[in-house]
């Protein structure tokens, strides 16, 4: 299936970047079609949902950055775990993933969800319409940009320095991003849970076919992964 790049599409304007990708990695989602539940607040950055419901399957492996344990499952799960970080040279993100803050910023003290190493270890830009100062926490530094998908894809593409460009969500996020015909890869894990409501990634898994080819693993505790690529 054709790629067909749009006016202004940013891969157009970086040709000797071709091997770039724009991917979504280990991206969760309910078995009814939610990435986050409603309700989101400093305390529960996915609302009502409870986020190890949608990730378990991660935090099983060997490789998960969190485990304090030995052991872990190894396999298929493991190295998509593993592989979340490789190549990649900036991640973009909605404001929502940032924080629950909305409209403009009322306080510049708080620093996101992640403390002070953020799991990131790159540029980050997070997509907002109210300007905001670029700070810097361990390795990782964010900033905070405004404009359509494509003008944030080129300034991604800039910053990763040859390397991947990693969509981190929200859903609404990634879906302006397939809207502009600017994603390549797709990692979606869906997890046995119903949410019932939030933020909606898909009405069926057969709603990006007309973009993407699919292949369908079934993984552990129930998880499907569905992997999507185009040529």
């Amino acid at each position: 299936m054709a790629r067909a790049n749009r006016v202004g599409n940013p891969r157009e304007d970086y040709g000797a970047r071709m091997t770039q990708l724009v991917r979504v990695h280990n991206f969760g989602v309910s078995s009814d079609g939610y990435a986050a539940g409603d309700g989101q607040s400093l305390e529960r950055p996915f609302g009502h949902a409870d986020p190890m419901a949608l990730m378990s399957w991660a935090g099983a492996t060997a490789s998960w950055p969190n485990r304090t344990d030995p052991g872990g499952s190894r396999g298929l799960e493991d190295y998509l775990v593993r592989d979340f970080h490789r190549n990649v040279g900036a991640e973009v993100m909605g404001r929502n993933k940032f924080g629950p803050q909305r409209g403009p910023w009322t306080d510049h003290d708080w620093q996101g969800w992640w403390g002070d190493e953020p799991p990131f270890h790159t540029p980050v830009l997070v997509m907002t319409h109210h300007p905001r100062p670029s700070f810097t926490l361990g390795d990782t530094t964010f900033h905070f940009v405004g404009g359509e998908p494509a003008e944030v894809l080129e300034r991604a593409l800039e910053a990763a320095g040859g390397r991947d460009v990693r969509l981190g969500g929200g859903a609404e996020s990634i879906r302006q991003f397939l809207d502009a015909g600017l994603v390549d890869t797709l990692h979606v894990a869906v997890a046995p849970v119903e949410l019932g409501a939030g933020s909606r990634w898909w009405s069926s898994p057969d709603d990006l076919l007309d973009r993407y080819h699919r292949d369908v693993v079934p993984g552990s505790g129930g998880v499907v992964h569905h992997l999507f690529w185009r040529d």
